[in-house]
């Protein structure tokens, strides 16, 4: 593995850690695609940091728990917006 993804994968791991964030506002900071921030979190890192690797296990676990809470918040303001 090249040096370069190395240091982004980690980056990329403390992100998520510390912000709590979504695989897309990573990707959207990173300037990557939302899969290569997902292969980074689940592929690379539990090989070189697997202790970093568990903390963003449990951030990713978090916001699929929450992903149909936030996806019928939205469609709830969609709809707000469209008929008021």
């Amino acid at each position: 593995m090249e040096n370069y993804i190395k240091c982004r994968v980690v980056n990329v791991g403390k992100y998520l850690v510390a912000n709590k964030a979504t695989v897309r506002q990573t990707a959207e900071i990173f300037s990557s695609s939302r899969s290569t921030i997902f292969n980074d979190c689940t592929k690379r890192l539990p090989v070189l940091d697997p202790g970093l690797a568990k903390e963003v296990r449990k951030v990713l676990d978090f916001n699929k728990s929450q992903r149909s809470i936030r996806g019928g918040q939205a469609l709830k303001e969609r709809y707000l917006l469209a008929y008021t």
